[in-house]
């Protein structure tokens, strides 16, 4: 497989070293199916692939919770704008709920990108009603790129 990042998203971060190529072929051919499903397009978003450490230091720094996270957004753009973003996505803390589940590692970071990407787009998670529609749609746009309901399935992202 022969994959490349759509254009506009780029990972980097201590935690890409821990992926195998093959999952970093994966996670492009991924997100290249995911990203023209989003409601707004990309016009830059940076991936940050994190280890626990840094994680745990980000969201004390930006949310004074002294503990990891699975992902965080830092969205630059107005919602519904084009997407410029930079996300931390922990690979330490998909690793270990990824373990539990069928779509392993490589589903999860899959899973907090998108999460993070809505972010972006406008949406939130932080009441019930809101928490229902944004999984709705990872769901819609995963099942619509092949993947199935990997939110629903782990019930990953807070």
């Amino acid at each position: 497989m022969v994959a490349t990042l759509p254009d506009g998203i780029a990972f980097g971060g201590e935690g890409l070293a821990a992926l195998s190529s093959g999952d970093r072929a994966w996670l492009e051919d991924a997100l290249a199916r995911v990203v023209p499903l989003l409601p707004v397009p990309v016009a830059r978003a940076e991936l940050e692939l994190v280890r626990d450490a840094r994680m745990r230091a980000l969201h004390a720094r930006h949310l004074a919770i002294d503990e990891t996270t699975d992902v965080m957004t830092f969205a630059q753009n107005a919602p519904g704008a084009p997407i410029d973003a930079d996300v931390a996505v922990c690979i330490d803390e998909a690793r270990r709920r990824g373990e539990c589940l069928d779509h392993g590692m490589r589903g999860e970071i899959l899973l907090y990108a998108l999460h993070a990407l809505l972010h972006a787009c406008g949406h939130d998670d932080r009441d019930p009603a809101s928490h229902a529609r944004m999984h709705a749609e990872e769901d819609r746009i995963l099942e619509a790129a092949g993947f199935g309901r990997l939110f629903e399935a782990g019930e990953g992202t807070s």
